[in-house]
């Protein structure tokens, strides 16, 4: 028969509770109490525990402590007692225990004791007596318990190889699932390169199969628009500039009746805005022109700057304020049988334009700047209606006219060549041209209108 303790063997010393002590040592002695598990049989009688008790005068029952590791009886006795212990590393320790236990064999510890001895074990104690069979405890005592030293090293060790295996492990792990993932790829992969080459023959294939657009010869720009002024008229033009002639009337206009004056003509210095004197004076020009040479430009009708701020005012739109602008006997001509009606339309501090296109059936509003207003051309519509039906007694429908904002167009860079833009939109639509300038033509501009204005004469 064998033993299984959980604690390790008590010294014969501890366990002889029947020796004798001197009255100095039994007075001195401190009040002991019993550190085993209480046992569900402790209530039995026992002539070893009677006699133990009997020793110390009566007290108080001690305070059930619970035990979690085995306790050792010798170092009840004699022993100094342990320092406090570091809970800190004591946790440490204890995990890293655990961790290593897992790869130990839970062996019970098997200790020999013989008749005599099983009589001295205290009921009180934590022990458990099993019966075992003669081949396990022969194998049982082979076995010897692995110091504390030795158990804490071969946990550092087994803990550092666990974790150094684990990450190979799963490093190989993931390299083979990145290789299986690469594998599946492969074929995806070929059938994709194999889709964008017969893509690619197929798109040229059709390139080369699609006839080639005809390109359209550049329209030749001509050179009237363009022609520099010579070195006098240059001068004349830097003249009229000058500030003695700033109260100077330079020219007069006799048709419109308007007064050109040094200060007027000013607007046309660089960085400057237009006023409605000058734009005005040059309109009538553009259309003098027009008769002198009625074959090289299309017939158009140039409003001056008041005329839409008479037909639409704050009150709304009203036609009969403007209804005796346009009579056969000032005009000589009916507005219906104009290819090209002008509008100047002056919004507070920037210039844009509207035009009445009879000949494409079209109204256009022209903004350097890209602006939008239907509310100019609806406007313009209903008094392109109501001007027929008074001068003409035509009904013209419009409502199939279209209604087109310009934006492929001539844009300014600035904040000052908006009126510019305006007449010089007005002069190449009179010409029958196309809008061939940009900003980089303004100065030039500035100059040949005030030359022109100065010899009342549009070139």
């Amino acid at each position: 028969m064998g033993a299984v303790a959980i604690n390790r063997k008590r010294t014969e010393d501890s366990l002889n509770f029947n020796h004798q002590q001197s009255p100095s040592q039994s007075s001195k002695k401190k009040r002991r109490f019993s550190f085993g598990i209480v046992s569900p049989d402790s209530n039995k009688p026992s002539s070893s525990t009677v006699s133990r008790i009997s020793r110390y005068p009566d007290s108080k029952a001690p305070l059930r402590r619970e035990i979690h590791a085995p306790s050792r009886a010798n170092l009840r006795y004699g022993f100094p007692r342990p320092k406090p212990i570091d809970h800190s590393s004591l946790n440490e320790a204890k995990r890293r225990a655990f961790d290593a236990l897992r790869f130990f064999s839970k062996d019970r510890e098997v200790i020999d004791l013989g008749d005599e001895e099983k009589e001295a074990v205290c009921e009180d104690s934590s022990i458990e007596v099993v019966d075992c069979d003669d081949e396990e405890e022969e194998e049982e005592k082979d076995v010897e318990p692995p110091s504390s030293s030795s158990m804490l090293y071969s946990m550092s060790l087994v803990s550092q190889g666990k974790t150094t295996t684990d990450d190979d492990a799963s490093s190989l792990e993931a390299y083979k699932k990145l290789l299986e993932s690469a594998e599946r790829r492969n074929p995806k992969l070929e059938a994709l390169e194999f889709e964008i080459l017969f893509n690619e023959t197929k798109l040229s294939q059709l390139r080369q199969s699609r006839p080639k657009p005809v390109e359209k010869p550049l329209k030749k720009v001509p050179d009237e628009p363009f022609i520099p002024l010579t070195e006098e008229e240059e001068a004349e033009v830097y003249r009229a500039f000058s500030g003695k002639n700033r109260r100077k009337v330079l020219v007069t206009h006799a048709n419109s009746n308007i007064d050109i004056t040094g200060e007027v003509l000013q607007c046309l210095t660089p960085s400057a805005w237009l006023n409605d004197e000058v734009i005005n004076v040059y309109l009538e020009l553009l259309k003098e022109r027009e008769t002198r040479e009625p074959k090289k430009y299309l017939k158009c009708h140039f409003f001056n700057t008041f005329f839409y701020k008479k037909l639409v005012s704050d009150s709304g739109y009203n036609y009969k304020a403007v209804r005796r602008w346009t009579t056969q006997r000032k005009l000589g001509y009916a507005l219906i049988d104009c290819d090209m009606i002008f509008v100047p339309i002056h919004r507070g501090v920037h210039w844009t334009l509207a035009v009445i296109n009879n000949r494409d059936r079209k109204f256009l509003y022209l903004d350097s700047l890209n602006g939008v207003d239907s509310k100019i051309l609806n406007a313009l519509a209903k008094y392109l209606c109501d001007e027929a039906k008074e001068k003409s007694g035509k009904d013209i429908d419009v409502s199939s006219w279209d209604m087109e904002f310009v934006e492929d167009l001539p844009q300014q860079q600035n904040g000052y060549d908006c009126g510019m833009f305006m007449l010089k939109y007005i002069d190449f639509f009179s010409r029958g041209l196309g809008l061939y300038f940009s900003q980089e033509h303004m100065p030039y501009f500035r100059l040949r209108t005030a030359k022109e204005i100065l010899r009342l004469s549009a070139d």
